[in-house]
């Protein structure tokens, strides 16, 4: 979703709002468009204003061919837009958090407790994307009472041709860490580390640089070797969006047509929204007061392990009460007073 709008923003800052809507509409054909949010959505289906604040759901899928299992949610982020829209907040769902997953017709038919990630794997066994996306949705909108604007899912593989469209990405690694993923051979070949268990890891140095594509989508999915895991991920993931929103805007899209269609068209096979039926021209006029501001990022239990042991003997993670309020907060267009009392939970671009 930030790569999209970072990308109409640029497009609309080139010239008139009329103007840099007819553009807006050509660029978005090809973005995938699909009912996501069943019981989650905020307002009506079919409004053709969005007014007030803001809650876009983002999911992270890691659809690869060769895996057999249930693909799930491997990335649940939370986009706050307050209602002046000069500032965005992105607040990262642990993977691993235990919740109830609601019983929902022909999509989940019993409610049961699980990790948050099995929620989208449940409803997709029945429902395709879509049905995934509504039971993670209504999942979170049962523990925390947030609805949503707008959703997106997000196919990791395909988003790898996104910023390849946009030349890479700058970012500052801030933990030092081997690739699980990706080795390179005795010929500096790149292989997967599955295949070749035994050639040398992709390494990743502590420091600012551009990074290609595969890289910058590599990283962001380490969190073995990392000491906070899941939370180290999920920060080096925000990070990523801020610099792929940054990167959609200094690349001069107004003024190159056939970039701006290259990346649209990466986008189409990456991304699938539902902005409830405004246009996403409007979305994008909407959120352009967001360009002005950085990004804040937030953690949840402010990036701690707040650890339950479940029946079967396995641990999983649980909200503390301060991340109840942060949600809570959330929910009622106050999280810069939240963050104002509890700067703990503000995510650096650093380790600390």
């Amino acid at each position: 979703m930030f790569v999209l709008f970072g990308a109409l923003l640029m497009m609309a800052s080139g010239g008139a709002i009329v103007g840099g809507k007819v553009l807006i509409g050509t660029y978005t054909d090809s973005i995938n468009q699909d009912s996501l949010l069943g019981a989650a959505a905020a307002g009506e289906n079919g409004q053709k204003s969005i007014e007030g604040d803001l809650n876009i759901l983002m999911v992270g899928l890691d659809e690869r061919p060769e895996n057999d299992e249930p693909v799930r949610a491997d990335s649940i982020i939370i986009m706050h837009v307050p209602a002046s829209h000069d500032q965005a907040y992105l607040v990262s769902i642990p993977r691993d958090l235990y919740v109830t997953i609601p019983a929902i017709k022909k999509l989940h038919p019993n409610k049961e407790k699980s990790k948050i990630n099995a929620a989208y794997a449940y409803g997709s066994s029945n429902g395709g994307r879509a049905g995934g996306v509504q039971v993670l949705a209504e999942t979170v909108k049962g523990f925390s009472g947030i609805t949503f604007n707008a959703a997106g899912i997000v196919n990791f593989g395909g988003f790898k041709d996104v910023v390849k469209a946009l030349g890479g990405v700058d970012m500052c690694i801030d933990q030092e860490v081997d690739s699980h993923h990706i080795a390179r051979d005795k010929a500096g070949n790149l292989v997967g580390r599955d295949k070749y268990p035994r050639a040398a890891p992709v390494h990743y140095e502590v420091g600012c640089r551009h990074l290609e594509a595969w890289e910058a989508l590599d990283y962001v999915r380490q969190r073995y070797g990392l000491p906070n895991t899941d939370y180290d991920r999920a920060r080096h993931q925000q990070q990523f969006l801020k610099a792929v929103f940054k990167r959609a805007k200094t690349q001069g899209l107004t003024s190159n047509p056939v970039k701006a269609l290259k990346v649209m068209k990466a986008a189409g096979s990456a991304l699938t929204v539902d902005t409830q039926g405004v246009d996403l021209a409007t979305w994008a006029f909407t959120l352009r007061g967001v360009a002005e501001n950085e990004l804040v990022m937030l953690k949840v239990n402010a990036g701690t392990f707040n650890s339950v042991t479940l029946p079967d003997g396995s641990a999983a993670e649980q909200l503390s009460e301060e991340s109840s309020e942060m949600l809570a907060a959330l929910r009622a267009d106050k999280l810069a007073e939240f963050v104002m009392a509890h700067p703990e939970f503000v995510a650096s671009d650093t380790a600390s």
